[in-house]
């Protein structure tokens, strides 16, 4: 498997990870929230938006740009 592939499965993996912990805390606070008849209910949905897929304000966001320290 060349870099490019080992790195794509690599964040997968970190996505897939991350997806799990967005999943479970969601339904731990709804449930926290609205009572333990809520888990068997609470449906959340996780779309993953790729890298520079997204922008504010008529900028090109990028996670290299959003882990930039702000210029002050």
């Amino acid at each position: 498997m060349d870099q490019a592939r080992r790195g794509a499965a690599h964040c997968r993996g970190r996505a897939d990870e991350r997806g799990e912990k967005i999943i479970t805390r969601t339904t731990e606070l709804y449930a926290e929230i609205y009572g333990e008849r809520a888990r068997a209910n609470t449906l959340v949905l996780v779309e993953e938006v790729t890298d520079g897929g997204w922008g504010f304000g008529g900028n090109v966001l990028t996670l290299a740009k959003l882990q930039q320290t702000p210029e002050g």
